[in-house]
């Protein structure tokens, strides 16, 4: 069973509402003991890096999630802020990530942009897979996604990037390390593609 882990951050009725759709079992776990049974783990996220964290930290799923996705194995999908956390560290904040994916979470040189408004990355843009996966099946790459970030996630391997999206740079739009996966887009707000997504983490 499909479980969203809430820590107090991220859009989860709208999670909820695109697998009740699809008619995928999908709940939400408000304490650790909640996560149990779950298959796959969604950490949805909204806000600053450091407030995301603490509200992780106070919640107490921090040792659940390391249990069930570092010992466990079990999927378990970042989404934005969500996916941020993955990381070690952040230019946003001062707390450390989970760790889950070894990289840190650095903010865009406003230097490099000759249009403004320049930051944040804010509409759709396309991303450019960087290897095959199944969790991009039958997705439009040149429609994209939805986009709404000043940060982003640098990888310190090139085989954790899952894709990328040019704005100003290159940057990591997806990453991956085996059962682990984070998306900086927002999914739940990009349509066909973000159904799509979400359907394709279901059946991995």
């Amino acid at each position: 069973m499909i479980k969203i882990v809430n820590y107090g951050s991220g859009n989860i009725q709208a999670i909820l509402n695109i697998y009740k759709q699809l008619d995928i079992e999908c709940i939400v776990a408000d304490n650790p003991t909640q996560l149990a049974g779950a298959t796959k783990l969604i950490l949805p996220g909204v806000g600053a890096f450091d407030e995301t964290m603490q509200e992780l930290l106070d919640s107490g799923f921090q040792a659940e999630l390391n249990r069930l996705v570092l010992e466990n194995k079990i999927p378990v999908l970042g989404v934005c802020v969500g996916m941020q956390i993955l990381g070690n560290r952040s230019d946003e904040g001062k707390l450390p990530g989970l760790g889950f994916i070894d990289g840190e979470i650095k903010k865009f040189d406003s230097k490099i942009f000759i249009q403004k408004p320049h930051l944040p990355h804010l509409g759709w843009n396309s991303i450019q897979p960087s290897k095959e996966h199944s969790i991009f099946d039958n997705i439009d790459f040149e429609q994209g996604f939805y986009f709404l970030h000043t940060y982003y996630f640098s990888c310190n391997s090139k085989e954790d990037i899952l894709a990328s999206t040019e704005y100003g740079i290159e940057f990591s739009s997806a990453v991956n390390h085996g059962n682990i996966f984070g998306m900086q887009f927002h999914p739940e707000k990009s349509h066909n593609n973000g159904v799509q997504v979400f359907k394709n983490f279901a059946n991995l």
